[in-house]
């Protein structure tokens, strides 16, 4: 399995290709927007894109899936269902922080705590990470050792909670259930900034570090 990651809109979001190097079939991750650097990325590495995939509604992460999927002829698989408000106001969002033309949208399939996903022969576990938002998903390749984990955490930092329906102890037992179980080993895509690995950030991070929850 191979990622590319491409900064897309003025968040500079991570949008991420993903692809089976050996079937070449792949999947985007969380396309908010400037949907012609993504056909590029798409373009320069040749994988076949069979699907999108969603962690979560905000316009950023969520506001080019509609006619990316339409451009592309795939179906859209996630985020969780209890984000379906935040991706019917989407336009309205994107508007209102100088995102234009978010789409709604339905995925093909709403994703919950245990399911799964495929792109090509590769299988993505998915798990349930509310706190940020009540439908935020992550994407986890065993294999690969690699998380795509939207805006549940951050190198050095971790998701806002101020927006609707966010919920701060939710997210620090999203993090802490969810996450670090998979092992410090893995490195994680976070929605902004850097890569870094559950294990730095347990043992740095100034939110959800070891020894500031003890």
């Amino acid at each position: 399995m191979q990622a590319v990651i491409v900064p897309v809109t003025s968040f500079a979001q991570n949008c991420s290709v993903v692809w089976c190097t050996e079937t070449g079939k792949g999947a985007v991750i969380d396309p908010g927007g400037d949907l012609e650097r993504i056909e590029q990325a798409i373009e320069t590495h040749h994988p076949v894109i069979e699907k999108i995939l969603i962690t979560h509604g905000h316009f950023d992460h969520a506001g080019g899936a509609a006619e990316l999927a339409e451009r592309l002829g795939v179906p859209i698989e996630g985020p969780g269902a209890d984000d379906g408000f935040l991706i019917d106001a989407i336009t309205e969002r994107g508007d209102d922080f100088g995102v234009p033309n978010c789409r709604p949208f339905t995925p093909s399939r709403w994703l919950t705590d245990g399911d799964t996903v495929t792109v090509g022969a590769q299988t993505f576990d998915v798990r349930h990470c509310p706190g940020h938002t009540p439908g935020h998903v992550v994407f986890f390749h065993q294999p690969s050792q690699l998380a795509f984990v939207g805006d549940v955490l951050f190198a050095g930092s971790i998701g806002r909670t101020d927006f609707p329906r966010g919920d701060h102890p939710t997210l620090i037992r999203s993090i802490t259930t969810r996450l670090w179980p998979m092992g410090d080993d893995v490195t994680f895509v976070p929605g902004h900034g850097p890569v870094s690995t559950f294990g730095q950030e347990r043992r740095t991070n100034p939110f959800v570090a070891d020894h500031v929850l003890a």
